[in-house]
């Protein structure tokens, strides 16, 4: 189904305008999806980004303003979500060693553990929507980082 269907809109001013209601109308379903399959680990799509940001360090820490600036949903308050990963024991603050005025985060292990199960879940999500061949993902990821503007 197209999305002049699915969201009952019988003409876009422009095929512009199309494309960024469906990239908009796509991210809120695979939000959703995320979210449905996180849900019971009590981790939010934006909890997730920071694990997996900090699982991507190896080991070493990094500050607050390294996450935010890697963060899929950039409007996401990474001090809070850090935070409430440490409250709940999968992140670990501390005061940096290179300057003491900056905090680092690191994944504890019991993090790692959520996050590889974590990542099962996803993995089975990714696989669910498999429903293009290799070369239209590699196209449709060149036509996005070409359409978006960084």
């Amino acid at each position: 189904m197209g999305i002049n269907d699915t969201i009952k809109q019988k003409a876009f001013a422009s095929e512009a305008q199309k494309a960024i209601v469906n990239l908009a109308y796509t991210q809120s379903y695979f939000s959703g999806v995320v979210a449905n399959a996180l849900k019971p680990f009590n981790i939010t799509n934006q909890q997730f980004n920071v694990l997996r940001i900090l699982k991507g360090q190896d080991l070493e820490p990094i500050s607050i303003n390294e996450i935010s600036n890697r963060m899929v949903d950039r409007m996401s308050n990474a001090s809070r979500l850090v935070d409430k990963l440490c409250k709940k024991g999968l992140a670990l603050r501390s005061i940096s060693n290179h300057d003491k005025r900056q905090v680092d985060v690191s994944l504890t292990s019991q993090g790692a553990e959520i996050l590889s199960q974590l990542n099962v879940l996803i993995n089975k999500v990714v696989e669910e929507h498999d429903t293009l061949c290799e070369e239209e993902f590699v196209q449709l990821n060149d036509l996005l980082d070409k359409f978006r503007r960084d």
